[in-house]
């Protein structure tokens, strides 16, 4: 009986029975090689960074501290990738993926860590080869795509992460022990926070033109979303803040943030959202410009998610640009919400629940209370090593990672709805399974976005 509840609770956990990939090469057994410590050379995943001067160093440096073989990098821009190409020097270089994948036979798994509005592309043309993709957070830029990437690993069979690395982490699983040990009892409201952005928003379309730097392949930069002149106002690191590029605050921070509540209220699709912020306007001449190709400096958005399992509906409310929700009662003077940042406070009707952006610290709320709560069994298994390690694994045919799309994808879907809301305007009634907003046609143009020409899933 045990090891049945044990088996359900991992289930209920992962969010998901996909069938790990099947390697696309030979694993042979570590015994027959040397015994434990001794990595055989068929024990090792050749791995590709695709947009490697950001965040995807970090993923790239995970995977070679793992021992895998870091066999070849992407990146549009050498002299940004410039450090990283230097740590590798065996790996073969590319500017444009489509390239790699094409030229390049001996790579088993893909590394995305590109700016959003390529994640879909990339790791897709990855998927379709067989390779198994960790690809940064948010997965994608807009719901179709997220339910395109979701499909196509099912499809495909291969092995797949988001890089919300709090997922791997302590703080997701005591949250869920807890709240489905009625710690804190019915829980009907969430609410979520960020200080981000920490890069410009809520700014008009620079109108000066400078020169492309010679390292930079702008063209590949811009992928599928629509051309336009180069500016170092994107480039490289205020994208986000751009809707042609980007997902804001909420689509930065509201998968490691929201990651916890997903999983241990067991979140599917929202039914509504509703979103609001400020909107501002600048006088260019006789013209009244609203600065809409960006995110806003602030905002709120509420979603309403329904009945589930045995939960009651919940409402989750996110604040970000340095908007707070109250502050609770429970509270101690001078004690901070969150981790000071970002954070989440569970509501439930006999307590509240606090933790920092990955999940990370959680505490019932008064500190008398936490010390008072006799914490439930560990039940949910742990994860050995990194995130990236936790994706390793799955490429080699173990379980799926923690992360894998079935999960994330989902996820993704109802967290960039947000930012639909926020550029329509208005409250979005969701009808998830057939991913359609049922109350505003014109906002359906934003689920699924038209591609330049030349570019598709």
């Amino acid at each position: 009986m045990a090891e049945k509840k044990k088996e359900l609770n991992r289930r209920q956990f992962l969010g998901s029975t996909a069938v790990a990939s099947a390697a696309a090469f030979t694993i042979v057994p570590r015994h027959v090689l040397g015994g434990p410590g001794v990595k055989a050379p068929s024990d090792k995943l050749n791995i590709a960074g695709v947009g490697v001067g950001g965040m995807g160093k970090n993923n790239v440096r995970n995977c070679a501290d793992a021992g895998e073989n870091i066999v070849a990098l992407c990146d549009v821009d050498w002299d940004y990738a410039s450090d990283v190409f230097k740590q590798y020097p065996k790996a073969k270089t590319y500017k444009d993926f489509r390239v790699m994948l094409e030229k390049q036979k001996d790579i088993d798994a893909v590394i995305v860590a590109t700016p959003d509005h390529n994640h879909a592309v990339v790791a897709m043309a990855a998927m379709q080869l067989g390779k198994g993709v960790y690809v940064q957070k948010p997965l994608t830029r807009t719901p179709w795509e997220a339910r395109m990437l979701t499909e196509a690993a099912r499809k495909y069979k291969v092995a797949t992460q988001m890089g919300n690395q709090g997922h791997s982490g302590e703080g997701v699983r005591l949250i869920s022990e807890w709240i489905w040990d009625g710690a804190i009892g019915e829980i009907r409201e969430v609410h979520a926070f960020t200080n981000r952005p920490l890069w410009v928003q809520g700014v008009y379309r620079p109108h000066e033109k400078p020169d492309v730097p010679d390292t930079l392949a702008w063209d590949l930069w811009l992928g599928p979303s629509p051309y336009r002149p180069y500016h170092p106002a994107y480039v490289p690191w205020s994208w986000r803040g751009w809707w042609d590029f980007g997902c804001g605050a909420l689509g930065d921070m509201a998968c490691h943030v929201l990651d916890p509540v997903f999983t241990a209220l067991k979140l599917g699709y929202p039914t509504s959202v509703d979103a609001s912020s400020p909107r501002i306007y600048i006088e260019r001449g006789l013209v009244k410009e609203t600065m809409d190709e960006t995110a806003p400096v602030s905002s709120v958005i509420n979603y309403n998610f329904p009945a589930r399992e045995n939960m009651p509906p919940v409402t989750i409310r996110w604040f970000d640009g340095g908007l707070m929700p109250p502050r609770p009662d429970e509270l101690e003077p001078g004690r901070r919400m969150g981790n000071g940042s970002s954070g989440v406070i569970f509501i439930g009707s006999k307590g509240k629940l606090m933790c920092g952006e990955y999940g990370d610290s959680p505490r019932l709320i008064p500190e008398t209370r936490m010390k008072a709560y006799k914490q439930p069994p560990k039940t949910l298994p742990r994860v050995k090593g990194s995130h990236e390690e936790n994706w390793i694994r799955a490429c080699k045919g173990g379980e799926p990672a923690d992360s894998n799309f079935d999960y994330s994808g989902p996820m993704t879907e109802a967290v960039v709805l947000g930012n639909i809301s926020l550029r329509m305007g208005k409250k979005l009634d969701w009808d998830g399974a057939n991913l359609k907003v049922t109350n505003d046609e014109k906002a359906n143009a934003l689920v699924k976005p038209e591609y330049r020409t030349g570019w598709s899933l």
